[in-house]
């Protein structure tokens, strides 16, 4: 998933594109979603990857990235229920060893399950402590109307363009 500003969703498309096919992708599936400022992208190319990449280009040409804003790595999609979400949360829990700490991120667009829920019902099912401020991994669900994405990543894992740029 990546978002830019509003109304900058197709410079943005052409940006990813272009990086995805510097990184040998020259067919990815790159679609502007009806939320604004947000594009979702399926590609051969392991989002871990891209994320590197594109942390690279900003190190040697900051100039170069100039629409997008994050990108976040989306390892599963399902519907949005809370049973769903939670089931694909579980198919992706192997990562944690069992002396992780975790946290539930849920970034919610165009949908009226309330995120208590939803992370009510993952943290019943992990039996790994929560630590909200110091915590090895990041659960995160992204709500995008009737269908979610699901990754357990590391914080370094999720590319903030603009924090990057300010970092160099």
């Amino acid at each position: 998933m990546v978002t830019c500003a509003r109304h900058f969703e197709g410079e943005t498309r052409a940006e990813i594109g272009s990086i995805l096919e510097e990184m040998g992708d020259s067919d990815p599936q790159i679609t502007i979603t009806e939320m604004s400022g947000i594009l979702t992208v399926k590609t051969k190319i392991s989002p871990k990857d891209i994320v590197k990449k594109i942390h690279e280009k900003i190190e040697d040409e900051p100039w170069a990235m100039r629409y997008t804003l994050r990108v976040i790595p989306i390892f599963a999609t399902t519907n949005t229920d809370v049973e769903s979400i939670a089931g694909t949360v579980m198919e992706q829990a192997g990562k944690l060893k069992p002396d992780d700490t975790y946290r539930i991120t849920v970034e919610k667009r165009h949908s009226e399950i309330p995120s208590s829920e939803i992370i009510t019902k993952i943290a019943n099912q992990i039996k790994n402590k929560v630590s909200l401020e110091k915590y090895d991994w990041i659960i995160l669900v992204q709500v995008l109307g009737k269908i979610s994405g699901v990754s357990i990543l590391k914080d370094e894992d999720i590319l903030s363009v603009e924090k990057e740029k300010r970092i160099i």
